[in-house]
């Protein structure tokens, strides 16, 4: 594979035209594994190049939403066809800018694409209901409008997949985008938007603004004609995007961190939890919000499922994700590895026992990434600031418990709800797991990360605004339900 050395400036797109910012300020995207190989150069734009984006969307919303779901969709369906033409030199480009493997970069890309064609086919899916009316010589029925202008905040971990589930269901139903990416992947944003603007999506419908969180965040969250954002992030900011669209009364949909726990039962296939722990947790160097943070464990398998973890850990091979044979990659930035250090200091702090890793990776070929050892506590309790805080690192915390009823307190025994796993043979314990967990995903023997484009997604207590997701459910957010009477 050859590694593009082009030190491209990636610019904003607006109605239909690639722009300079006013600020002239620009920052280097850097690849996390070799520090040296600038991907390119994104701009830090200003708040009035977020209200050229909004003014332009919402003009051209007014013809966009006239069109049939069907003639929408036709678009989507071009996108995917040109993301699918062009997906290995994208998922490069993901591999370099934020350092997960390619293989797992191009199934995020690959994932893109499968989304685009399921949104593209909502278009010609329902959006009403005809409902009986008391007058007998009346029609009552509901449809679905869309907001008008949306604006989409996206992370850094998923820089396809992430934009794209929030992008094609409010495309397909009507809207207009102004997409503000994490400026960590911005490279990666910009030729997604390249994937739109070659499907020949009409100019002001798709648009792109780059910059600080600080600025183009706040300014879309601010804005009055913005009647939506869809955020995927960390919880301080999107509670502060929730205050600040409940207070001018826009609508809002906040997808934000897990604690994520899996639970081994003692009656669980053993090699199959220890695998799907080990993916879970470590793949994507832990960067998810579904990744497995805590196993929970009963006391019959507890050392089994140590051993065998500790083994397999043992095998992972760290490096470039652009390398063969690389399994996990690096932290995607400097401030994320440092995150992730403070947090495994913390646990040695606290009494927790270090079973692996917990070391930056160094010497040839590391020195100049941000490369972290997958790591395994024991002895962890469920007050420890590692078995309570999201890391985002490849950092798991074992607990030990007597029996399921324990186990599920512990599981509980957090702020967040998004995803959770258990794995075990007895139906009454997935019953009662399905149950009395509190989490918007359960997953049964399987790893927690694992999210289908088909079904909704997201999570409860502090994981999100109780708002869904991907699917169907991505109607109730993109769409207002409009009722009508005829007589």
């Amino acid at each position: 594979m050859t590694v593009e050395t082009k030190k491209e400036t990636y610019l904003n797109y607006v109605n239909g035209a690639w722009v300079a910012s006013a600020s002239g300020e620009t920052k280097p995207s850097l690849n996390p594994a070799n520090v040296n190989d600038v991907v390119g150069y994104v701009q830090m734009s200003t708040k009035e190049e977020v209200d050229q984006a909004v003014t332009q969307a919402k003009i051209a919303q007014k013809a966009w939403k006239k069109l049939s779901g069907n003639d929408r969709g036709a678009f989507l369906y071009k996108a995917a066809d040109v993301l699918e033409s062009r997906l290995d030199e994208i998922a490069e480009c993901m591999t370099r800018e934020m350092g997960k493997t390619f293989p797992e970069a191009k199934g995020e890309t690959a994932r893109g694409i499968a989304i685009l064609r399921y949104y593209a086919g909502e278009g010609l899916r329902k959006v009403g209901d005809v409902i009986p009316s008391t007058d007998s010589k009346a029609l009552m029925f509901t449809s679905r409008v869309p907001l008008g202008v949306v604006g989409v905040i996206t992370p850094w971990n998923f820089p396809v997949a992430i934009p794209i589930w929030k992008m094609a269901p409010a495309l397909v139903y009507g809207n207009a985008i102004v997409l503000k990416p994490a400026q960590e992947t911005a490279v990666t944003a910009a030729k997604v938007i390249e994937c739109f603007e070659q499907a020949g999506f009409p100019p002001g419908i798709v648009n792109l603004v780059t910059g600080s969180g600080s600025v183009i965040g706040q300014a879309l969250t601010d804005h009055p004609d913005v009647n939506g954002i869809t955020f995927t992030g960390s919880n301080g900011v999107g509670k502060g995007i929730g205050q600040g669209c409940l207070a001018r009364g826009a609508k809002y949909q906040l997808e934000m961190g897990g604690k994520n726990p899996v639970i081994v039962a003692a009656d669980a296939d053993i090699d199959l939890a220890v695998e799907s722990t080990i993916a879970g947790a470590f793949r994507s160097t832990g960067q998810k919000c579904t990744a497995t943070s805590r196993v929970i464990i009963e006391a019959a398998v507890y050392e089994t499922f140590k051993e065998k973890l500790l083994a397999k850990t043992a095998e992972i091979t760290i490096g470039n994700g652009l390398e063969e044979g690389i399994w996990m990659g690096p932290s995607a930035s400097e401030g994320q590895l440092n995150t992730v250090l403070h947090y495994i200091e913390k646990g040695k702090e606290e009494g927790a026992t270090l079973l692996a890793g917990g070391n930056c990776v160094t010497g040839e070929g590391y020195d100049d990434g941000y490369f972290v050892e997958p790591t395994i506590f024991d002895n962890v309790t469920s007050d420890m600031t590692i078995a309570q805080e999201e890391i985002f690192g490849p950092v798991i915390a074992l607990i030990q418990v007597n029996n399921l009823e324990d186990a599920l307190t512990i599981a509980n025994d957090v702020e967040f709800g998004l995803s959770a796993s258990i794995f075990t043979s007895n139906i009454q314990s997935m019953l009662s797991f399905v149950e009395d967990m509190e989490a918007g995903l359960i997953r049964i023997n399987s790893e927690s990360a694992g999210v289908e484009l088909q079904a909704p997604f997201g999570g409860m207590k502090q994981s999100s605004s109780h708002s869904r997701e991907q699917g169907e459910a991505a109607k109730e957010f993109f769409t207002s339900i409009k009722t009508v009477f005829v007589k």
